[in-house]
């Protein structure tokens, strides 16, 4: 007799952490002090000139600390070698940026790599579903030695060693230490949730997974290439964005460069002085020349650039998504048309019983107990969901009765059920029971062959459950002697997911139209369109039309997310500007798209989405803020320049610094220091909630372009007090 599978939360309910509960927003916040020191080292290596040059804007700076260097080392003074020290600092405070955002990615990967080499797996040689103990041989193997189609055992507390499926047994996994998601989920075979990652660990029960991938083509190898790229591809935006910092870094060379020409011409007191001691002085050399240039051209913005586009994919990673590529992220911050495959991803993908119809005069119990009992030894999905309603709704215990002769689902009888002998069947039953389930005609089938009549009220039932979209299953009994009767029907049906309806909300306050599309009738799709919440929906769809629906919205100039699990989805996930394949999908479909699920939620494009989208405007905020603040450092460093020559330009020193010195070395000193401040703010970026992007514009260029604008006036005029208390004589 095969056991009954035990009382079990459903493998969808995960509980949710409070940081990735879905009313969540995601926001900025601070980074742990001492990341900033750990990734010290690697900012200094990133000062190598063929490393750096990928950054043109600190490139340039280098070039100007390595020049201020030669200067102060050839006229020595207290003012050259403090603006030289705040030139490195500001190079390396902007490497650190990129350090933090990459020191992340490292140290996971370096966990994962040591997992896989410690991992031992306990590969099954002769194994068949069913084999009794001892039928098959176990053998203790290293995780890398496993090929594909190999068969191991994972047991509580043992580490999945390798991407596989599940093909027997159910067990809770904690996959933490490769998502960073702290509560563990369900994974079992014969379900829509039955592939495991290796690196991840088995909480409870015992597993059989068939392995997927060869060695260095798992989710594990692919996540370390991902994080450790040191050749990490610019997106569109980014280089757009990096030739306009480009461009400016260029303007402001030329203008800097006219300064001591356009000063000899106009008599200053730059050329006045004819000895290095004067210029040293008078903080007139070509150290000045050097800070005007870096504190003009845009170094806050270009020393978090490629910062912001690292920790951007680091947060998908920490919300379970693989992402292939930066463009894809990017390109999720603009969609606006979200397509979605019902069966998987909008549903549940197994039918689930939903509900009991009665015939005639038969109780709702005698029902619920009659399809319980015929269910127990039916591990398909369907089954599960029986006995898991039965025992939800009435509360009935899930325990099989002794000596119970199970029949098995068979193709030609189209029936499964239960024959309990007499004296071993429940006391209600007066005797020997068998009971029956199956479909509808073959169930009626049974109930004629054994002496029973069906009832009219059968037929009524069966188009009730089918014009809903449903599947109707039928239960019948035999007692004793006497003749079969029909007992009534199961309704199993596709189930959306919870939670949907509330989340396409979400997608259509954030300017995306939902389309589900499906390969079930007009009647069906419209139920679960309804019940879901999405727009719109294309029914009796083949992936021509999947490909063909998303071409017509990009030529409409959308841009089209698609997410989806199976062969048939891969076309339609490849043509799509964003594509999400489920995890527990099939191989096509994740090798097809651009990102991966490993939770297979398709509320997850939710987050996909708040993330690009936070991702452009992280970017967008700190161009805004670095530019906006140069002209606090213009009120800082002209007037300095130029205020002894020419008493009007006094007048700008509106923050009235100390002295031409101390306004210039205040201004490269907040040049530097605000690198570092803002590193939190782009590695969690700009805080994102669902608006219109004129409303989203609005905000950001009031706090960061403002805050731009304002905030370097007081952080400079406090940095000279500091400075003129603490370096006497600047």
């Amino acid at each position: 007799m095969t056991a009954p599978a035990p009382v079990r939360e459903k493998p969808d309910e995960v509980v949710r952490p409070p940081d990735r509960d879905p009313a969540r927003r995601i926001g900025a916040g601070l980074i742990d002090p001492r990341q900033l020191w750990l990734a010290l080292p690697a900012a200094l290596r990133k000062l190598n000139p063929v490393t750096l040059a990928r950054n043109p804007v600190m490139f340039v700076t280098e070039i100007g600390a390595a020049l201020t260097t030669g200067l102060a080392i050839a006229h020595p003074s207290g003012f050259g070698w403090l603006i030289t020290a705040w030139l490195w600092l500001t190079v390396v405070f902007a490497n650190l940026a990129e350090a933090v955002a990459e020191s992340r990615g490292r140290a996971q990967a370096d966990t994962l790599r040591g997992m896989r080499r410690q991992t031992v797996a306990r590969r099954l040689g002769g194994w068949e579903p069913g084999a009794p103990a001892g039928s098959y041989v176990e053998e203790s193997v290293g995780a890398g030695e496993l090929r594909r189609g190999d068969v191991v055992v994972v047991e509580a507390g043992e580490l999945v060693p390798g991407d596989g499926d599940v093909i027997e047994g159910v067990a809770s996994i904690d996959e933490s230490a490769i998502t960073g998601e702290s509560a563990p989920v369900i994974r079992e075979s014969g379900g829509d949730r039955s592939a495991v990652t290796g690196g991840t660990r088995v909480l409870s029960d015992r597993i059989v997974v068939r392995v997927t991938q060869d060695p260095g083509e798992s989710f594990l190898d692919r996540m370390i290439s991902l994080v450790e790229g040191a050749d990490r591809q610019k997106t569109p935006n980014e280089l757009a964005l990096n030739l306009l910092l480009v461009m400016m870094t260029f303007v402001f060379l030329v203008a800097v460069l006219t300064l001591q020409p356009m000063a000899i011409f106009s008599k200053d007191f730059m050329s006045a002085a004819h000895d290095t001691e004067a210029l040293t002085a008078n903080g007139v050399t070509g150290i000045v020349l050097v800070s005007l240039l870096v504190c003009l051209i845009p170094t806050t913005i270009g020393g978090l650039l490629s910062a912001i586009g690292i920790a951007g994919m680091d947060r998908l990673v920490q919300r379970n998504v693989l992402a292939m590529s930066g463009r894809a992220v990017e390109a999720a911050g603009d969609v606006n048309t979200l397509l979605l495959d019902k069966t998987g991803t909008i549903t549940h993908g197994n039918r689930r019983a939903s509900e009991l119809l009665t015939v005639g005069s038969v109780t709702d119990r005698k029902l619920a107990d009659a399809a319980l009992l015929s269910s127990l030894a039916d591990e398909t999905p369907e089954g599960r969901s029986i006995v898991e309603y039965v025992h939800e709704r009435f509360g009935m215990p899930q325990v099989a009765p002794k000596d119970a002769e199970w029949v098995p689902f068979s193709a030609m009888t189209r029936m499964s059920g239960v024959d309990l002998p007499g004296g071993t069947s429940r006391p209600e039953s007066g005797g020997c029971r068998r009971l029956r389930k199956g479909a509808a005609t073959a169930v009626a089938g049974w109930v004629e062959d054994n002496g029973g009549t069906v009832p009219v009220a059968l037929d009524a039932c069966v188009e009730q459950v089918s014009a809903s979209g449903g599947t109707p299953l039928a239960v019948a009994e035999c007692q004793g002697e006497g003749p079969a009767r029909l007992l009534g029907v199961i309704h199993l049906k596709d189930v959306v997911k919870p939670g949907l309806r509330e989340r396409f909300a979400e997608l259509r306050r954030m300017g995306i139209r939902t389309v589900m599309v499906t390969g079930d009738n007009p009647v069906t799709a419209k139920a679960i369109a309804d019940e879901a919440g999405v727009d719109d929906f294309l029914a009796e769809a083949t992936p021509e039309d999947k490909l063909a629906l998303i071409k017509k919205e990009q030529a409409g100039g959308h841009l089209v997310a698609m997410t989806g699990d199976g062969t048939n989805d891969a076309p339609a996930l490849a043509q799509a500007d964003v594509g999400v394949a489920m995890n527990t999908g099939t191989s096509a479909a994740k090798e097809a798209g651009n990102m991966v699920d490993l939770d297979s939620d398709p509320t997850k494009i939710i987050d996909i989405v708040e993330i690009g989208k936070q991702l452009l405007i992280t970017r967008g905020a700190l161009t805004a803020f670095s530019i906006a603040n140069d002209i606090a450092k213009y009120f800082a460093i002209l007037p300095a320049m130029f205020g002894g020559v020419y008493p009007a330009v006094d007048a700008a020193n509106i923050m009235r610094l100390h002295s031409p010195t101390s306004a210039i070395l205040s201004a490269v000193i907040f040049n530097a220091v605000i690198i570092v401040a803002l590193i939190p703010l782009a590695l969690r970026g700009v805080r994102y909630r669902p608006s219109s992007a004129d409303s989203l514009l609005t905000r950001n260029l009031w706090i960061y372009g403002m805050g731009g604008l304002l905030l370097p006036f007081l952080a400079i005029k406090f940095i000279d007090v500091a400075v003129v208390q603490f370096i006497p004589g600047i």
